[in-house]
């Protein structure tokens, strides 16, 4: 029997498109100070223009203040895998945009971490967490399943790509549920998540290589 989850009062279907802008942000007078990574600049995010159709205006947002949707809950691993949590601890900064296209919406964020995501790691918890069924307490029960898809190869990067749909009870488990695609490229302190919902018809996985190749040398990399 897939394992239960249950999460805190969120909009679920919100929070996975843009959830790789999600990180807790907590500390107090008594810490430390925390060595923050260098910034990134709104411009390392894949312009406008560059979207395909004409979408809507892009929301750009800084994800050190973006909101929280930290789950405090004892669940297992899975939790983060299917609210899409691919950005580390509070020592992360980037940006992040999230639009409206032709059949959905697509996000996209770059960040810079001292601890970067392992997506070798993350692509193994995608496996284990094939098929989730997923309490919150603003929507119904909700079936998550996870297929994992050929990611873009990117010479000195490690990359992530996979395919999450989810159905509500009474809907046969898989499409014409919400279907969101993630393909996330990351190298040494900089990690790239581009995400779309619904039915876009996007080549995601071109579309990520460009904005890779787009935002390295605005981060002087």
């Amino acid at each position: 029997m897939a394992p239960r989850i249950r999460f805190p009062p969120v909009r679920l279907a919100t929070t996975l498109i843009v959830a790789a802008a999600a990180v807790t942000i907590s500390g107090t007078a008594a810490e430390p100070p925390v060595s923050r990574p260098p910034t990134v600049p709104p411009a390392a995010l894949l312009p406008a223009e560059a979207l395909p159709g004409r979408p809507a205006g892009r929301d750009v947002f800084d994800i050190t203040t973006a909101l929280s949707t930290s789950d405090h809950s004892k669940a297992d691993g899975c939790t983060g895998i299917v609210h899409g949590r691919l950005l580390g601890p509070e020592t992360t900064a980037g940006q992040g945009f999230q639009t409206a296209v032709p059949g959905g919406q697509l996000s996209e964020v770059v960040a810079r971490t001292p601890h970067p995501t392992d997506l070798a790691a993350w692509t193994a918890q995608v496996r284990r967490c094939a098929q989730v069924t997923v309490d919150d307490e603003d929507l119904p029960t909700v079936f998550s399943a996870l297929t994992l898809t050929t990611p873009p190869a990117v010479p000195g990067a490690q990359t992530l790509s996979y395919q999450q749909v989810l159905t509500l009870p009474g809907q046969p488990a898989g499409p014409p549920g919400l279907r969101l695609r993630t393909v996330a490229i990351a190298a040494d302190d900089v990690l790239l998540v581009l995400r779309d919902a619904g039915a876009t018809a996007l080549d995601l996985d071109s579309m990520a290589v460009a904005a890779w190749q787009h935002a390295l040398p605005r981060l002087g990399r």
